[in-house]
């Protein structure tokens, strides 16, 4: 692959994103629905609160999953109606990932209102697609004067969190494109890179080229500091950073995993500040760059090398969940903390031998570690996955390597990665259906 094609890959990737990632999708799709409506009817301004206000909301399971029990920003709430409601009341499906970057407290209040008076359906749809939302807005029995017929309108997501792939209006197709998977085997473009494409690369790019990933810092290091100062979630970070003397102590490790469950405590509590993600999630996103930048502050690591670090890092998470998919039962911590034990190596010094040391260290850890949804329990793992990852690098600096004779490691690299993948995307289905089966039944 090129610079300008690794650039975009990391540009399409990594980006901004307020809420997490499953129900936000949720909440872009309503939003398109909502904009289609009020782009075709002359509405009153109080149109969503009528009587024959209705969304129904159709998701896979995957989604239904991720967004059971994580915390929709601003509401103090958690589950995906709230996160349709709102993207009905204040979205803004230009802004992708940030669909609710104008959230207020009165349109939360309009939200809570939908939900208490049982306007918002969620369903399973049954689709192939990992990654799926149906939305459905209408107003029925009249309510919008202007409209011919009861209004409604449809937006369908699949694939990737902000792919909007079909739009609809009084059952007239608007809209329509590829999913992300069919996309990408029209155009013929190869996947074509690896650990030593991506390590040459961090390594060798001009610093104008990549300061851009800097952007992780601003946003992350925002959430953790955030998840210090406020009660989040279990607290996790808060915890750790608290109990230095008597538990943790002083050292990079326990920084590093304060730092990042800290942000993960804030984001996955319903925190109001965005998130640097990674492949669609934004733990992914605080995973793969805090302790990369945890390790930063405590050596005074100037920002050249920290984007250089911070660039392998984020590539070696996109690297693996290629083979992966963007959900599955394999929780994604695993996979950025696989990124984060890189960019930790190339900042004490290591090359390419100990990179792909310290991502077969990983692989022989942790990579059982199921996704039972996205909630505030995530935190913990994502002090799990810091851990790990230091671990894995400091042994991974020492000659240290877990052989080829165990387990999923295989003496090549790459093919340790597409094991992780087989693993993740076939092997834990099962896995993937039972988890739902047990959340549904509680």
């Amino acid at each position: 692959m090129t610079s300008e094609q690794i650039i975009a890959l990391i540009h399409r990737e990594v980006k901004p994103a307020l809420g997490c990632t499953e129900p936000i999708a949720v909440a872009l799709a309503v939003a398109k629905a909502t904009e289609i409506i009020s782009e075709n009817c002359t509405c009153p301004a109080d149109w969503r609160l009528k009587a024959g206000f209705q969304l129904e909301i159709a998701v896979s399971a995957n989604i239904l999953k991720n967004g059971m029990g994580v915390g929709i920003p601003g509401t103090g709430m958690v589950g995906l109606p709230v996160a349709a409601a709102l993207g009905a009341v204040c979205g803004d499906s230009s802004r992708g990932l940030e669909v609710l970057a104008a959230l207020t407290p009165e349109a939360v209040a309009r939200a809570k209102e939908l939900v208490a008076q049982k306007k918002v359906k969620v369903s399973v749809a049954d689709t192939p697609h990992l990654l799926y939302v149906k939305a459905t807005v209408a107003v029925e029995g009249g309510g919008i004067a202007s409209a011919e017929v009861d209004p409604h309108a449809y937006a369908v997501i699949e694939d990737d969190h902000d792919r909007i792939v079909e739009t609809s209006y009084a059952d007239k197709i608007l809209m329509t494109s590829e999913s992300g998977a069919a996309a990408k085997d029209r155009s013929g473009d190869v996947y074509d890179l690896t650990v030593k494409d991506i390590v040459e690369y961090a390594a060798s790019a001009p610093y104008e080229d990549i300061s851009f990933i800097l952007e992780d810092r601003t946003y992350n290091l925002a959430l953790a500091h955030e998840g210090l100062k406020g009660n989040y979630g279990l607290q996790v970070g808060k915890a750790i950073r608290e109990n230095q003397k008597e538990v943790f102590g002083d050292d990079f490790m326990s920084f590093a995993m304060g730092m990042t469950a800290a942000a993960s405590d804030a984001r996955m509590a319903g925190c109001t500040l965005p998130a640097m993600s990674n492949s669609g999630s934004g733990n992914q996103g605080i995973t793969v760059s805090m302790p990369v930048i945890a390790y930063a502050l405590k050596y005074n690591v100037d920002d050249e090398r920290l984007s250089r670090a911070l660039i392998l890092s984020n590539l070696v998470a996109i690297h693996i969940k290629h083979y992966l998919g963007k959900l599955s039962a394999l929780c994604g911590c695993v996979v950025a903390s696989t990124g984060s034990a890189c960019g930790i190596v190339y900042l004490q010094g290591g090359g390419y031998e100990p990179i792909c040391a310290a991502i077969k260290n990983m692989a022989g850890n942790i990579t059982g570690m199921v996704c039972d949804g996205a909630k505030v329990g995530c935190a913990m793992k994502v002090a799990s996955g810091v851990s790990c990852a230091v671990q894995s690098a400091v042994l991974a600096l020492r000659g240290a390597c877990i052989p080829s004779t165990d387990g999923i490691i295989e003496d090549d690299v790459e093919k340790t990665i597409q094991n992780i993948g087989t693993i993740g995307s076939a092997g834990m289905k099962t896995t993937d259906h039972m988890i739902l089966d047990i959340m549904l039944c509680k």
